[in-house]
């Protein structure tokens, strides 16, 4: 007890305070929306899980694991969202996960904006992605927010659909 004590406060001393912190999923939302024979269809995922690692004065330490349940897309249409689930779109008997991994967070020239940038797997198919956030320090954590776009076909979703190949994401993850 008295030696895991001292690494703690060894740690402390010498600048360690990168606190691993969690995303909580019902004060988070991650919404898309795409575009299908020119009509905008928008949607949430939820199921958020995974850990964080964020101190702005330690950015060298940064890290974002964040993993969402592919099961639970809703475009507030049952019909559409078992489509979606389907194995030439989301295959979520095959890939249950969509996931999100930092490879490297870096600041901007805005106040309280950062890039990170990463590699996010769809599908099985990983892609790199770099998008800007803001991160505000909020009841005991921290409130991400970052919008990106991506394109479905690079993660073989949809196939030859009619729906547009660009999609728009945005975060608003809050993790303490």
């Amino acid at each position: 007890m008295k030696a895991h004590l001292l690494h703690v406060l060894i740690l402390f001393a010498a600048g360690d305070v990168s606190a691993q912190i969690k995303p909580v999923d019902d004060k988070s939302t991650i919404d898309f929306s795409i575009r299908n024979f020119g009509i905008r269809v928008s949607g949430t995922f939820k199921g958020m899980e995974g850990t964080i690692h964020f101190d702005p004065a330690h950015l060298d330490q940064a890290n974002f694991d964040i993993s969402l349940d592919a099961n639970s897309v809703n475009t507030d249409n049952s019909l559409r969202d078992d489509h979606l689930r389907g194995e030439s779109y989301l295959d979520i008997k095959n890939y249950p996960k969509i996931r999100l991994v930092s490879t490297k967070v870096i600041p901007s020239n805005k106040k309280d904006i950062w890039f990170l940038s990463g590699k996010l797997t769809i599908k099985g198919h990983t892609k790199d992605i770099s998008f800007p956030f803001s991160a505000t320090a909020a009841m005991g954590g921290y409130l991400f927010k970052g919008a990106f776009k991506i394109k479905r076909k690079d993660f073989e979703v949809g196939g030859t659909s009619t729906i547009s190949d660009e999609m728009d994401v945005s975060l608003s993850v809050f993790a303490n």
